[in-house]
């Protein structure tokens, strides 16, 4: 006789849980709510550490699309706060490891060539994620110019992509998360099921 299969969680909750709340105290920050100090440590902890727990959940659950893009986005987020540290704190013996904007603009680019392809696997999921990945694409596509180009004029219209993004990646999470609290009622029907 088979084991019988044990219920798993779902790993994407924990995933795009982790992208919104950093991705939310980045656009805090970028509105002049805040400094980098709390956006740092959740790059490192919520956004990376996080995302890359919940990335390889999705790898033990066959998941290759989640797998890939939790890994990604939480190595981005603490590359990304590894650049902050970096681009004010690197001493003269070390200019070797000097960040420019350019620089950083060159690691925007490379994550807008990722999410383009990651785009095109999100269009095939559901419009939920297409949208979320499409607004992302928009938001990357800015950062590009602003730090390649020197547009900083975009800054304040390339947040708008930022939060359609956050929106769509709330809407995703919280669809993630209901669905694992569906209960089959004694007609068959589908319903949230008692949550205490």
């Amino acid at each position: 006789m088979a084991d019988a299969v044990k219920p798993q969680g779902n790993p994407a909750v924990v995933g795009l849980a982790g992208f919104a709340i950093t991705t939310t105290l980045l656009q805090f920050h970028n509105m002049g709510w805040g400094g980098t100090g709390t956006v740092f440590c959740a790059a490192m902890i919520v956004g990376g550490l996080m995302q890359l727990m919940a990335g390889f959940q999705e790898f033990k659950c066959g998941n290759n699309f989640g797998y890939s893009a939790f890994c990604a986005y939480g190595a981005f987020w603490m590359a990304l706060g590894l650049i902050w540290l970096l681009a004010d704190a690197v001493p003269a013996e070390w200019k070797h490891l000097k960040i420019t904007p350019f620089d950083i603009g060159l690691f925007l680019v490379g994550y807008t060539i990722y999410t383009l392809f990651m785009w095109v696997a999100a269009i095939r999921i559901h419009t939920a994620m297409a949208l979320t990945f499409t607004t992302l694409i928009f938001g990357f596509v800015g950062l590009d110019l602003v730090f390649l180009a020197g547009m900083k004029n975009l800054l304040p219209h390339h947040h708008h992509a930022f939060r359609l993004c956050l929106h769509g990646l709330l809407y995703d999470g919280c669809g993630n998360l209901c669905s694992g609290l569906r209960k089959t009622d004694s007609s068959g029907r589908q319903t949230l099921g008692q949550l205490i």
